[in-house]
């Protein structure tokens, strides 16, 4: 088995994505979200070897660690995943199998430098290519108050009376002083839904759904698979399989509605290999993160 330099995230559903994808000698292979090469690795060893693999990831600190892939014949991509199919549509490259796994990896959430989550302290940042310009520091310290109701009603499916109150929030504190640290930032909307909710007991911390909502929109994660699904189906040879992992209810209604739409009826291009989705296990305290999964696929008639 081809192994990692050191395995940083556990890879989501393997044994599922493997049987729908059903690697076979010498097909060929794209993972739009490669991250770590977790799912990657695993369908190298059975197509043949890296050179039939093309692995695009927008975080230079995931396109860093696929470099012995590289060394063995994959053909890697540093671009977001719309991008990357867009390039790749206009180099007529075609495959019998396209993965695209939407989940944050571990090392993003786990390095508070990256500034995605409040467990570790960090620089607001949320960026999953670093070479953007947009923060979650410009989105909080910039954007208008109906702007930041908008994306915590919209991305974080947050109450709309909870979703005002904390722009509002937002929006006084930083006339007087930004918000540049995630710790900050969480202990400010904790404060706030303590006071709307009267101190009630959060299981879940109560920033964690705006965290989501900045995430989503710092990295255009919704526009971005909105405007890429219609295109895979031009990358895949026929009788190709395309497998999406996702992780919240925004994405996975985004993906259902897709891939159901385009398997009715005689001229639709993809048969369901999943008529519901594969979830991940509730009970896996081995990585609880991938609790939320959820796998769709299809196969290109």
């Amino acid at each position: 088995m081809t192994t990692p330099p050191q395995q940083l995230h556990i890879p989501v559903l393997l044994s599922d994505v493997l049987a729908l994808l059903n690697p076979g000698n010498g097909e060929r292979y794209l993972d739009l979200t490669a991250g770590y090469g977790g799912h990657a690795r695993r369908i190298i060893d059975r197509i043949g070897g890296a050179k039939y693999a093309a692995l695009c990831d927008r975080d230079d600190y995931a396109i860093d660690h696929l470099a012995d892939l590289a060394e063995h014949g994959a053909t890697l991509i540093h671009q977001d995943y719309l991008s990357a199919t867009r390039q790749l549509i206009d180099d007529e490259q075609t495959f019998d199998m396209i993965l695209l796994d939407l989940g944050v990896s571990s090392p993003q959430l786990d390095q508070g430098d990256r500034g995605f989550s409040f467990s570790h302290d960090g620089p607001l940042d949320m960026r999953m290519d670093r070479r953007q310009t947009l923060t979650a520091a410009d989105v909080v310290n910039r954007y208008s108050e109906d702007k930041l109701i908008d994306i915590f009603r919209n991305y974080g499916e947050i109450n709309i009376g909870i979703a005002r109150a904390l722009a509002r929030m937002i929006v006084l504190r930083r006339r007087k002083q930004r918000f540049d640290s995630t710790n900050d930032l969480a202990e400010a909307i904790r404060i706030k839904i303590g006071e709307l909710d009267h101190g009630k007991y959060h299981k879940v911390h109560p920033a964690t759904q705006a965290f989501q909502a900045l995430r989503i929109e710092v990295n255009d994660e919704l526009g971005q698979l909105q405007r890429t699904l219609p295109l895979l189906s031009r990358l895949l040879n026929h009788g190709g399989r395309l497998a999406i992992i996702t992780f919240h209810s925004l994405e996975d209604r985004i993906v259902k509605d897709f891939l159901r739409d385009r398997s009715d009826g005689l001229d639709a291009p993809y048969t369901l290999l999943t008529k519901k989705p594969i979830a991940g296990n509730i009970n896996d305290d081995s990585n609880p993160r991938a609790r939320s999964a959820k796998l769709r696929a299809v196969c290109k008639k």
